[in-house]
Order: C-alpha cells, then sequence, then structure tokens
C-alpha cells in the first residue's frame, strides 16, 4: 500500500473519532446542565477538544454561543466539527478506491450535514450535535460492515483507536479532579461522576459492572484499565497494538526487533496492565494522564515515521495544497 493512502486512511479515522468526540461532549454537557451538575462547562469541553488558551484570544465573550461558535464553525479552531469532517472527507476522496462505497458516500453525507447545518445549530444545538454523534459513530459500523479487514480497515482502527485512548485521558484530565473535590457519596460527587462516565459514552457499562454506588476511584479504573469497554485506555491500547501486528505481520511471530510503534505501544500497555492503583489513582493521577498523553503522541509520531512518507511535496498545478504539506498541518492539529 501506498504510505500517502494509508495515511489518509488513518487520518480520515482519527479526524472523524475528534468530530464524534466534540459532538458527544457537547451532548452531555447540555444533559448536565438540565440535571444541575456542578462538573461539566463549556470550558471543560474546549478543555479537552481543543486549545483553551486559542479559544479565549479568538472569542472576546465566554458564553455557550461563543463556545459553541468554536467548536462547530470557527475556521481558525482546527479541532472544529467543521474542520476535522472537511478534512476527514478530503482525505476519503483521495482513497475512494481504498475504500467500500457506502464508506465514502457516508462521510460525505456526513460533512454535508454539517456544513448545512449551521442554522440547526443555531436553534436546536442539542439535537443538531447528537445527529454529528450518531453519524460519526455509524461510520465504524459501516467500515466494519463493508471493507475486507484486511491493510486498510487495520489504518482505519488504528487511527481510531489511538484518538479515542487520547480522548479519554483527556476527559479524565480535566474533570476528574473537579470531582475528587466532592465527597464520595453526595449528591454533587454523583452528579459530577455521571457527567465524567457519559463524556466517555460509559455511564451504562459502568454501571452494569459496578452495580454499588458511584466511586471516584472506581469511575477512574475503570476508565483506565477496562479490557472490555472500547473507549477505556488499556482496551483501546490493545487494540491499536493488534492493527499494528496486522499491519506488520512478521511481528506477531516473534521478530527480533519490533518497530518503533510495536515497542511503544506495548511498553504503555505493560505500564497500564500492571499499575498500581493505590497511589496512581490518588494524588498521582494527574502525573499517569499526563504521562499517557505525552506517549500517546508519541505513538503517533512513530507510526508516521514508520508507515508514512515525509517527504515535502510542491503543489499542484491546479493550485491545490500540498498533499504532504496538509497532512503535517493534520499531525500537529491535537498536539
Amino acid at each position: 500500500m501506498l504510505s500517502r493512502v494509508a495515511e489518509s486512511l488513518y487520518w480520515t479515522a482519527r479526524y472523524i473519532e475528534r468530530a464524534e468526540a466534540v459532538s458527544r461532549l457537547a451532548v452531555v454537557n447540555f444533559q448536565a446542565r438540565l440535571d444541575g451538575a456542578r462538573t461539566g462547562g463549556w470550558d471543560d469541553v474546549v478543555g479537552i477538544t481543543s486549545d483553551v488558551d486559542l479559544y479565549r484570544s479568538l472569542c472576546e465573550q465566554d458564553d455557550e454561543r461563543s463556545a459553541l461558535r468554536f467548536l462547530f464553525t470557527h475556521p481558525s479552531n482546527p479541532n472544529g466539527v467543521i474542520t476535522t469532517l472537511s478534512r476527514a472527507r478530503e482525505n476519503a476522496r483521495g482513497i475512494r478506491d481504498q475504500v467500500s462505497s457506502e464508506v465514502w458516500e457516508h462521510v460525505n453525507r456526513l460533512y454535508l450535514l454539517a456544513r448545512d447545518g449551521a442554522a440547526a445549530m443555531a436553534d436546536e444545538p442539542y439535537a443538531f450535535f447528537r445527529q454529528v454523534r450518531d453519524g460519526s459513530q455509524a461510520f465504524e459500523g459501516i467500515t466494519a460492515a463493508t471493507m475486507t479487514h484486511g491493510e486498510a480497515y487495520q489504518f482505519i482502527q488504528l487511527g481510531r483507536y489511538l484518538e479515542r485512548a487520547v480522548t479519554t485521558v483527556r476527559t479524565l484530565a480535566v474533570r476528574y479532579q473537579e470531582v475528587r473535590s466532592f465527597e464520595d457519596g453526595t449528591a454533587a460527587s454523583s452528579l459530577g461522576l455521571m457527567t465524567l462516565l457519559k463524556s466517555c459514552g460509559a455511564f451504562e457499562p459502568y454501571r452494569r459492572a459496578h452495580a454499588a454506588q458511584l466511586q471516584a476511584r472506581a469511575v477512574a479504573e475503570y476508565l483506565l484499565l477496562s479490557p472490555l469497554f472500547p473507549r477505556a485506555v488499556l482496551f483501546c491500547l490493545e487494540r491499536a497494538s493488534r492493527c499494528v501486528s496486522a499491519i506488520s505481520p512478521t511481528q506477531a511471530h516473534g521478530a527480533e526487533r519490533l518497530e518503533a510503534p510495536a515497542r511503544l505501544l506495548g511498553r504503555l500497555r505493560a505500564d497500564l496492565s500492571y499499575l498500581d492503583t493505590g497511589d496512581a489513582l490518588e494524588e498521582g493521577l494527574p502525573l499517569l494522564l499526563d504521562h499517557l498523553v505525552r506517549k500517546i503522541h508519541q505513538v503517533g509520531n512513530e507510526i508516521t515515521r514508520s508507515y508514512f512518507n515525509a517527504r515535502v511535496i510542491l503543489p499542484s498545478a491546479s493550485g491545490g495544497p500540498p498533499v504532504q504539506q496538509q497532512q503535517q498541518q493534520q499531525q500537529g492539529a491535537r498536539a
């Protein structure tokens, strides 16, 4: 497979996952406000998905309207819904021969929904963000059901699970410490933990696994270490590791020297699998989360070096943006 094709597959998935994260967190934020939760605000959503300093420099007023515009349509936000879906569509359009027609049609419809939805977002933002969230989540099912699970599919999965792992870690980093300021068992703590779990799509799975009362430490452990929940960090890293093994099959059969992405993913999985949850989930959690974010970004950088062509390509005669320049911009969007 050409490296530029692999990179487009990888980034198509990452961009759609980013759009899904913004939409899901916006929906949860609307629900949290109705429930009267004292945690969760638009600053939290911006902090998880984008750059707070950029938001404050671009938006004079710190209110819901400004936050929604920044998260949805602001052209200077590289992680806004319109920007990410536009880039996902451009990547998918260039590799239509590698994905099924159903996948391309769905990505195109999802982009058009967002592009034409400014009025709907202004009038009924909750319903609109639910549409974008549901459409982004449907991308996973359509790719699984209509594509051969070969190399192209593995690059899509790799991008998806790395992006999910980063989003879960960032969600914990932003929202967990605020929840910890409340005493376990209080109404404020319970509402805050519900908001945290819903932010990761984990409320119902967690309650099925832990029928007892909501506890901050148990929630953090579940979101980090669950081997079964598809947005838990350990689950995502294990699936990403499987993808790397499928892309480089010699690594699955005891090669003497693993490639850098496989080594880094293996270390991260081992660190989490053998984590001492005592101190790590109490005072040491911020340091652990910062370590995880840096290491996952390092994995992404090594994937770029190992599988994607980083050569600079001059602009085409038609005046379009250089492909490699666009992809370098993609890689730096969530640094």
